[in-house]
């Protein structure tokens, strides 16, 4: 393909065991769609998301390009937040995609910039995250709210599926504005469309003020990667994040996606993407909303924790943890699930009746042992609203793991259950020894 020979190792070996599909699959599957799949990457540097023992197995984000690879796979240096650098492979055509998809690399997940300018970037993100309760229906209203927003300020929107629980809508700008800029862009469109459908959606950062669907502005800072088009993810029915014309979001189910499916549908009527690269647009629209909310009086919003603390970002602690004047602390440090060291706050005081229920090597493993505490406990279910459930995906030593937290703040006092031991008590640790003598985690 394209020209080379390229070498599919183990392609018997089986990447979705629900469906009996392997890893020879997986690579027919991109090839098929190539053309719209290499559309999504062409020319980005990329984080390789490898599930060497396919979608049930643990991943690993890598990063820097292997060392032992062919001469004709591309690569370019970036440099992160961080300060350090690593050497990305780059993909433009059908022999590197296969490459890549040997690695394990279920879904792609590519930077928003071109290799040969990677301080600026062509792609706004937009991605809808609901909140655990949150209907596909809304969803759907929020992406189309969003379409509006970003017509009214210029840029044109394109859907797609995001594979998982989201849409993602996308818009190419023109190349001339830094990360910063297109993030601050970002908050003013969430922001935006809060304001204009308060009821649906959210610009909240913390998950204890979350509703509906939150915008997340965040994945426009720099060193951010999303699931590109055509991604499959790694899902048990093997979903497509999948490219939709606006006439097809308000009927379309996220279900009708999948490695099965989406080939024929490419074959039988192409990419609705593909006037994506000549719809360019400005940022100086947004940008002019952004100001106009700083000089009312509005901050920055909350930066993810691993970047600089920002001149005009407000105190980034969750509102329940702020603490005031009084010198001494309010709230208490919740106590841990049996044998553990550390409980749902870790050593934090909080003002919320958290308890833990589960830390699972993934999330699917997760959610099972809080369906497990929702049947131990069904009187307290009613009074749970979607908010109250915390699903976070936690950094572990080279891939994530899952943790699930209720807030019992809506639960009667008499009623709310104590924290047990945990449904699923999977330890990212286990066998790393700290300072100290111990081995669990504890942050």
């Amino acid at each position: 393909m394209a020209g080379r020979e390229v070498a599919v190792s183990n392609p018997d070996k089986i990447f979705f065991p629900e469906l009996g599909l392997t890893k020879i699959d997986l690579v027919r599957y991109y090839l098929a769609v190539a053309g719209g799949a290499l559309r999504g990457i062409d020319g980005r540097p990329m984080a390789l998301k490898r599930f060497v023992n396919g979608a049930d197995g643990e991943f690993f984000f890598q990063k820097r390009a292997p060392s032992a690879r062919p001469d004709w796979i591309e690569t370019v240096e970036l440099k992160f937040p961080s300060g350090r650098t690593a050497h990305e492979i780059v993909v433009r055509d059908a022999a590197q995609l296969t490459w890549i998809v040997n690695l394990g690399c279920i879904d792609l997940n590519p930077h928003p910039v071109r290799a040969d300018d990677l301080d600026h970037p062509d792609e706004f993100r937009v991605d809808l995250d609901p909140v655990p309760g949150v209907g596909w229906g809304q969803i759907l209203e929020v992406a189309i709210a969003t379409r509006e927003v970003l017509g009214e300020f210029g840029l044109t929107a394109w859907p797609k599926t995001s594979g998982s629980r989201g849409v993602h809508v996308y818009a190419r700008i023109e190349r001339r504005w830094t990360f910063p800029e297109v993030r601050r862009a970002a908050v003013a469109l969430a922001r935006e469309v809060e304001r204009r459908e308060p009821h649906l959606a959210t610009s909240k950062w913390w998950k204890e003020e979350r509703h509906g669907v939150f915008l997340d502005y965040n994945q426009n800072a720099k060193d951010r990667t999303v699931a590109s088009a055509f991604s499959v993810r790694p899902t048990p029915d093997g979903r497509v994040s999948t490219p939709l014309t606006w006439d097809e979001v308000p009927g379309c189910r996220p279900d009708a996606f999948t490695i099965r499916t989406v080939p024929e549908r490419f074959e039988r009527d192409g990419d609705p993407w593909a006037g994506i690269d000549d719809a360019a647009g400005s940022l100086e629209p947004l940008l002019e909303l952004s100001a106009q909310h700083e000089a009312a009086g509005f901050a920055d919003a909350p930066w993810p924790p691993q970047y600089e603390k920002q001149a005009n970002e407000p105190p980034r602690v969750q509102p329940s943890k702020k603490r005031g004047g009084p010198p001494t602390p309010e709230g208490i440090v919740p106590p841990p699930a049996p044998g553990k060291t550390a409980g749902p706050t870790g050593r934090r005081r909080t003002s919320m009746p958290l308890i833990e229920i589960a830390r699972a090597a993934t999330e699917k493993e997760a959610l099972e042992g809080l369906e497990r505490w929702k049947a131990k406990h069904p009187e307290v279910v009613p009074h749970l609203e979607p908010a109250d459930v915390m699903v976070d995906s936690m950094r572990g030593r080279s891939t994530t793991w899952t943790r699930i937290r209720v807030n019992l703040r809506h639960v009667p006092e008499d009623e709310r259950p104590v924290q047990e031991a945990l449904e699923v008590d999977y330890d990212p640790w286990e066998g790393v020894v700290w300072p100290g003598g111990t081995s669990e985690y504890t942050a």
